[in-house]
C-alpha cells in the first residue's frame, strides 16, 4: 500500500477516467477516475486483456489471465490478487514508486503478491492447532511454498488432513476451516481440541467457529437405526438367557462336567461363559448422541468388529469340547456293541444242534448199556460151564 499520487484531470477522449486503444488495453488515470474505475480496468485482466495503471507519466500492468481488487482508504491504493494465481504486475517507469509498492516484494518496475494476500502480509508467520479429535497437531509457516512453507489451499488441506480438519475458500476470498466429515459433530476450540493460534492470529481477522447443525432428515434416519440397534441388544440377551439344557446354560457362567466311563477317571470340564449384551462389550444407543457422525458410528462398528471376533474365538473352543464328546460318544457306543455280541454268544444256543448232541449221548448211553448187559450175560455163561 502506499499514498495514491496526483495526476492530469484531462485527457481528450477519456470516458471515466478510463482509456482504451482498442487493442483490449485501458489506461486509468487517477485524477480523474474512482476506485470503481480502477477496479474495472484491472479486472480486465481476466481472460486475454490487460489493463494498465498510469500515474504521472507511468503505468503499470496486470498479468493477463489475473484478477486483482484494489481498495482506496485514506488516500492510501491497496492491491490484492484473487485465490486463482499469484499477482504479478510490471511496470515502466516510476509507477511503483509513486504507488509506494518497492517494499520487500517490489521495485521500480515489478510488484508480486502471492494469491490471496495483501502485500505478502502473511509471510512468515505461522498457525498453530492443538489436536482436534486425536489428530496431528498443526504447526504451519506461510510463505513461498519453499522449506516446507504453505502457499496454496491444497497444501493447507495436506497439513490439515491429519487433525482431521479441511479448509476452503469461498468467491469472496474468505477462508473457513472445519472438521472433516467424520467429524462432522465436533466443534473446533471445544472439548475435542482444535484451539487455534500462532503469530497469523494477529493478522488474519478470525471469527469463533460456529457450532455444528444438525441435518434433520438424516438424523431421523440414525435415530432408526439405533432402536433397530437397541432391539438387537434385546433379542442377544433373551437368546443367551434361554441356552440353557438340564439346569446349565454355558452362555450365563455356568460349568458343566461330563464324565465319560464307569470309574469318573475319563471327564471333561467345560467352563461356561457370559455372553449376553454387557458380556460382549454392547450397550444401548442414544439418539442424539449416538451415530451422529462418522467418527461416533465407527466406535460402535469397531465394538460389533471385537464382539464378533470374540464369538468365533468361543465357537471355536465349544467346537473342539464338542468334538471331543463325540469321539468319546461314538466309542462308548461301539464298546456297548460289542460286549452285546460277547454276552449274546455266551448265552444263545442253536437248538437243532443242540437237540443233536442230546440225541446223540442218548444214543450213546443206550450202547453202553447193552454193553455192560450183554458182557455181564458172556460172564454168566462161562460160571455155568464151569460148575
Amino acid at each position: 500500500s502506499g499514498t495514491v499520487p496526483s495526476a492530469s484531470t484531462s485527457h481528450t477522449g477519456v470516458s471515466g477516467g478510463i482509456e482504451t486503444d482498442g487493442n483490449g488495453n485501458s489506461t486509468v488515470y487517477l485524477g480523474s477516475a474512482t476506485t470503481s474505475d480502477v477496479l474495472n480496468a484491472i479486472d480486465l485482466a481476466t481472460g486475454v486483456q490487460k489493463a494498465t495503471l498510469s500515474a504521472s507519466g507511468a503505468s503499470v500492468a496486470v498479468a493477463s489471465g489475473q484478477t486483482a481488487s484494489s481498495v482506496l482508504t485514506n488516500g492510501e491504493l491497496k492491491l490484492s490478487t484473487g485465490v486463482g494465481k499469484d499477482l504479478s504486475i510490471s511496470g515502466t517507469g516510476n509507477a511503483f514508486t509513486a504507488l509506494g509498492l518497492t517494499g520487500s516484494q517490489g521495485t521500480d518496475s515489478s510488484f508480486t503478491a502471492a494469491r490471496g494476500a495483501s502485500n505478502n502480509s502473511l509471510d512468515g508467520k505461522t498457525l498453530t492447532i492443538s489436536s482436534f479429535n486425536g489428530g496431528t497437531a498443526v504447526n504451519i509457516t506461510f510463505g513461498d511454498g519453499s522449506n516446507g512453507t504453505i502457499k496454496t489451499l491444497d497444501q493447507l488441506n495436506s497439513a490439515l488432513q491429519a487433525n482431521n480438519m479441511s479448509a476452503s475458500l469461498d468467491a469472496n476470498g474468505k477462508l473457513t476451516i472445519s472438521a472433516s466429515n467424520d467429524y462432522a459433530s465436533s466443534t473446533l476450540g471445544g472439548s475435542a481440541g482444535g484451539v487455534i493460534g500462532g503469530t497469523a492470529t494477529g493478522v488474519l481477522s478470525m471469527s469463533a467457529a460456529s457450532a455444528p447443525v444438525a441435518d434433520a432428515n438424516s438424523q431421523n434416519t440414525r435415530a432408526s437405526l439405533i432402536n433397530q440397534y437397541n432391539t438387537i441388544l434385546s433379542n442377544i440377551d433373551s437368546t443367551a438367557a434361554d441356552a440353557s439344557y438340564n439346569g446349565v446354560n454355558l452362555l450365563a457362567g455356568d460349568q458343566l462336567q461330563l464324565t465319560f466311563d464307569e470309574t469318573g477317571k475319563a471327564k471333561l470340564n467345560i467352563t461356561g461363559v457370559t455372553f449376553d449384551s454387557s458380556g460382549l462389550g454392547l450397550s444401548s444407543l442414544n439418539a442424539g448422541t449416538d451415530f451422529i457422525d462418522n467418527a461416533s458410528t465407527s466406535k460402535v462398528l469397531s465394538v460389533l468388529t471385537t464382539a464378533a471376533t470374540t464369538l468365533r474365538s468361543q465357537a471355536a473352543a465349544f467346537g473342539s469340547n464338542l468334538t471331543v464328546v463325540q469321539t468319546r460318544q461314538d466309542f462308548n457306543k461301539n464298546l456297548v456293541n460289542v460286549l452285546q455280541t460277547g454276552s449274546s454268544n455266551l448265552t444263545s444256543a442253536d437248538m437243532n444242534e443242540e437237540a443233536a448232541n442230546s440225541q446223540a449221548l442218548q444214543t450213546r448211553q443206550s450202547l453202553s448199556v447193552s454193553a455192560l448187559s450183554l458182557a455181564n450175560q458172556a460172564q454168566q455163561s462161562v460160571l455155568q460151564l464151569l460148575r
